[in-house]
């Protein structure tokens, strides 16, 4: 197979490209290039018009989009662009090109973070991504651009996976630097559940998903959540639960003074954590993650979590 990657500089995009290109052609593409990543990884803004040719000339068969805005920069205009309007090119170049199958990286964010979400949320239940949290506003909006698509151009095959929290043993993201806090941060009166997928099961679901041809919609997480209080435990860390009142105060003061780059809106990430349902991804996708929730976190708390 001949495999575009989009976002290959990543953490997680290093690792799918190094897997794939143990049997595949693989190119990647992210803001720069890397002649020492063990794979062809190019410098190629997934915006940029010549994305057309790049997937025609090297007989792309497969793509594999994970590039995305992980944290809000700033700049609402530039992050939805890129989200958003980058995915439009991503998919108008698969088609200009013939390509069978896309697997492109979604988020249980794009459910939104609500009070009534359910208490296991399923592929069936609406998507909600709160418009006040462009991570998630713009994961939702990316997914209904892609149901465009599916009904416009069925001969592309779309693989769409909803990941819940990617954990390992190296890992750093917003979520685990929760984590290495002296304390955990939690709201009076809710759980927060977490889930967790393993990132080298992630890896392996993206390998099985281009290499089985597979498409349709699927969460993608470990069996099991964790609350903030077992996450506590697990990790001998005290959780400080303050009303939510107090925290969104002390939000809009530190945001004011430049102190933290969390919003006020930013509580419901903590309070309504949509929980994902992973049953579709075993019995239909044919994947069983190889650790629960629970392993997953373990494996990140002997071997990444930084003391403090």
């Amino acid at each position: 197979m001949n495999v575009l990657i989009t976002g290959a500089g990543g953490y997680i995009g290093r690792h799918v490209a190094r897997r794939l290109a143990e049997h595949h052609n693989v190119i990647g593409i992210d803001l720069r290039g890397d002649n020492e990543a063990g794979f062809d990884l190019r410098a190629m803004d997934i915006r940029d018009p010549a994305l057309r040719d790049l997937v025609i000339d090297n007989n792309i068969s497969h793509v594999v989009h994970l590039a995305a805005v992980l944290e809000f920069s700033g700049d609402r205009a530039r992050d939805y662009d890129i989200d958003v309007n980058g995915t439009r090119n991503v998919l108008d170049a698969c088609l200009a090109g013939g390509v069978k199958h896309v697997t492109v990286t979604s988020s249980g964010a794009a459910y939104g973070y609500y009070a009534d979400n359910p208490e296991w949320i399923s592929e069936t239940d609406t998507l909600r991504g709160n418009v006040e949290m462009p991570y998630a506003d713009h994961k939702r909006q990316v997914e209904e651009l892609l149901a465009e698509y599916r009904e416009a151009h069925p001969e592309l095959t779309q693989l769409i996976l909803r990941v819940g929290t990617v954990i390992g043993a190296h890992t750093r993201n917003l979520i685990t630097n929760l984590f290495e806090k002296k304390r955990l941060l939690a709201i009076r009166g809710y759980d927060s559940p977490f889930v967790f997928i393993w990132d080298q099961d992630l890896v392996g679901i993206i390998q099985h998903g281009v290499e089985t041809g597979n498409g349709g919609i699927y969460n993608v997480a470990g069996d099991g959540c964790l609350t903030i209080d077992e996450l506590g435990a697990l990790i001998g860390k005290p959780v400080l639960k303050l009303p939510a009142p107090l925290i969104v105060a002390g939000l809009k003061i530190g945001r004011k003074l430049g102190l933290t780059r969390y919003a006020p809106e930013q509580i419901k990430f903590i309070q309504f954590r949509p929980v994902l349902d992973n049953r579709r991804l075993k019995e239909e996708f044919g994947y069983t993650p190889a650790k629960t929730s629970r392993e997953a976190f373990l494996l990140f708390r002997d071997h990444g979590l930084r003391a403090q």
